[in-house]
């Protein structure tokens, strides 16, 4: 999951990428049959985010059948499990659950009928949830569960039709990663067990419902649907959404669904998703999953993007018209290589996911829009690489993290995950140069293909694929020094950018003179060039000098979430209170963690930006996500914690607050690309 860059239209939104139609479905069935399901026996692996047990028992199927209630905001029905016992003396099948009220367990007889089961739910622990303790004596083939979700669902989100874009229909959606497809269906929450999934739901006949599935571009409207995932998943992968959803086709393979509001603009900011499918299809082998939809949500939606296979989710804050902050597509296409092909198998090994989509984001982004944008997105990427980096500690810099770093698996270091990942394949792309490096990662996705692997695979499988192979290019040791140790290593290329060069001359030059660019210079600037000019500027300006910025760029206001994220707390820090209406407006227009914690967390460091927040955040809490909402309780709760206790202390609260943003390291996205591309 992630934002990307990307210049030019870029049309898909994020998540998965759609398959050619030449692709024929029996060769999809095999592929995915052909993962070795024991080829991760190799090694322990401890999930320390999971109550689930794969080492005896393994869910190789899930059948939902579930109905959508608006006026209670739960989901309710049963999951049936087809199960693999892996070990023949074990007698108890142990799920994930989270806020899940548990009805009945039953247990499919050899004579076809159900029988009852007993089961207890444990104490619910903050992060963890509770464990579902069934008992299955007989090692039954199949398992039912009847429940009903909460209606505070933390993998959940119900909208009021007040909170929509068409303002009439009640919306609903999900949110699976990290942890929270336990809080919507029972079942072994962790991405080292990959299964395939069904599902019929039922839901007032006015609701279009979807899920990350094979979605009928042409379903009726009726209330009553049916899906399937051939492809075996991790439960993070699981999706679902209800309300007022329409669909416009962008290609063959691929298109976009919408609230009716939304669709046709939709339609046409994604309008190059074929040619970006075409693209990563190009470097790394055939798109394996069907058919690549887009879903764009109402503004609440937490995340930039999710990679929900066959449905990327997208948010709307990308579509401003002029297909600048399209680019997100690029790194949620890659995720169908990288993460939704082949997955960590722990959360401490997330680089494997994010890293490697970050670097073949990259490589899509410089095919199709040139190696300048590429450039000029990861300087921005390791500059606040390089600052994150300062603050945090390095025990959460390693890519490989170690047993008991993370508490909540929501707390990873962005930054590490996402950038040192991607930074890492490109120094082995440097040094083993791309007709050596492609055809190995290429191989890499073909020979993992449909499982879930650690770190320590991957490094086994570079050793003797790429390391052994050629030799004296470059060492284990050096190797090691990136995955298992803080920081960055000292060899580690470096990336110039021409234009940022001159977007540093124009800084350095209003700073000193006071005279602003011309306007024949900053009105061809991308995304990423004023993303660059902010984040050069000192801590705080003076007043003069944002009034000045203000007035000639209009900042405050912006519909571009990557500016207004930077210019807000720039603003607040430096006391620039004239933008505070706007950016009032902006955060309870907008869910997006990436775009509105660093605000929040820029108004809490003095009581009358705390108490700004705390009175935005309440009139925004209604249609807020649970994720969001909890990130932003975090922040305030941790700065009302230190404010002074007597008259006289200093009035700062204290420093930002560090809030999980496993979303993206705020990359930005870029600019239109010329009309040749």
């Amino acid at each position: 999951m992630r934002q990307l860059l990307l210049c030019v239209s870029i049309a898909t939104a994020l998540g998965v990428a759609v398959t050619g139609c030449s692709r024929a479905p029996s060769t999809e069935t095999a592929a995915a049959a052909a993962a070795p399901v024991a080829a991760v026996a190799a090694e322990k692996i401890v999930d320390e985010h999971s109550y689930a047990q794969p080492d005896k028992v393994r869910i190789t199927d899930i059948a939902l059948d579930l109905a959508v209630n608006f006026d209670a905001r739960t989901l309710s029905g049963t999951a049936t499990y087809a199960l693999d016992w892996v070990d023949k003396s074990a007698t108890q099948l142990v799920l994930d659950t989270r806020d899940i009220s548990i009805q009945k367990a039953e247990a499919l007889g050899a004579n076809g009928q159900w029988n009852t089961l007993k089961f207890a739910l444990s104490d619910k622990d903050k992060i963890l949830g509770s464990a579902l303790t069934i008992d299955t004596p007989t090692r039954p083939a199949k398992v039912r569960v009847t429940y009903v979700t909460s209606p505070d669902a933390s993998g959940l989100q119900w909208l009021a039709p007040s909170m929509t874009e068409g303002g009439k229909q009640p919306f609903m959606f999900s949110q699976s990663q990290q942890i929270h497809a336990r809080s919507w269906v029972p079942l072994q929450d962790t991405p080292q067990v990959r299964f395939t999934y069904s599902a019929h739901v039922t839901s007032p006949k006015d609701a279009m419902v979807l899920m990350s599935a094979d979605n009928d571009p042409n379903a009726v409207r009726d209330g009553d649907y049916s899906f399937k995932m051939p492809q075996k998943i991790p439960s993070y992968l699981m999706a679902i959404a209800a309300g007022d959803l329409v669909f416009k086709p962008i290609s063959a393979r691929s298109g976009v669904w919408a609230e009716p509001a939304m669709v046709d603009k939709a339609e046409h900011e994604f309008e190059d998703t074929e040619k970006m499918i075409g693209t990563a299809e190009s470097l790394y082998g055939p798109y394996r999953w069907g058919r690549y939809d887009l879903l764009v949500l109402p503004p609440s939606f937490p995340y930039g993007g999710m990679e929900n296979p066959r449905l990327t989710f997208a948010t709307p804050t990308v579509i401003v018209g002029d297909k600048s902050l399209v680019s997100l597509v690029a790194h949620e296409l890659a995720h169908s290589w990288s993460g939704n092909l082949v997955t960590f198998a722990t959360d401490k090994d997330s680089w494997l996911n994010e890293g490697t989509t970050t670097y073949v984001q990259s490589r899509i982004t410089e095919a199709l829009y040139g190696k300048d944008v590429a450039d000029m997105e990861e300087v921005i990427d390791r500059d606040e690489l390089k600052g994150e980096f300062k603050k945090i500690d390095p025990k959460l810099q390693r890519l490989s993290l170690k047993p008991g770093t993370l508490a909540d698996p929501d707390d990873q270091s962005s930054a590490t995950v996402y950038v040192k990942g991607a930074w890492f394949l490109q120094f082995l792309e440097k040094r083993f140069g791309r007709a050596v490096f492609d055809p190995w990662l290429k191989g890499y996705f073909d020979h993992f293909a449909f499982q879930s692997i650690t770190t320590g695979q991957f490094r086994d499988y570079l050793q003797a694929n790429l390391i052994d192979k050629h030799p004296n290019v470059v060492t284990m040791q050096e190797v090691d020094q990136w995955l298992y140790e803080p920081g960055i290593p000292g060899n580690a290329p470096k990336v110039e950018s021409g234009k940022f060069s001159t977007v540093n001359a124009a800084r350095i030059a209003w700073q000193g003179s006071g005279k602003l660019p011309d306007k024949s210079i900053t009105g061809a600037w991308s995304t990423q060039e004023w993303v660059h000019f902010l984040e050069s500027m000192p801590d705080t300006l003076t007043s003069g000098q944002l009034t000045q910025l203000d007035e000639a760029f209009h900042f405050t206001g912006t519909p571009n979430g990557e500016i207004a994220m930077r210019w807000y707390p720039l603003a607040e820090r430096s006391g620039y209170t004239a933008a505070r209406e706007e950016m009032g407006k902006f955060l309870q227009r907008v869910g997006r963690r990436k775009l509105i914690l660093p605000i929040y967390k820029a108004l809490v460091l003095t009581p009358d930006g705390l108490a700004f927040a705390e009175a935005t955040f309440a009139k925004a809490r209604p249609g807020t996500h649970p994720i969001t909402a909890g990130s932003v309780e975090t922040i305030l709760t941790a700065a009302k914690a230190s404010l002074p206790a007597t008259p006289g202390k200093p009035t700062v609260v204290g420093q930002p607050i560090k809030a999980p943003m496993i979303e993206d390291p705020a990359r930005p996205p870029a600019a239109p690309a010329p009309a040749t591309h």
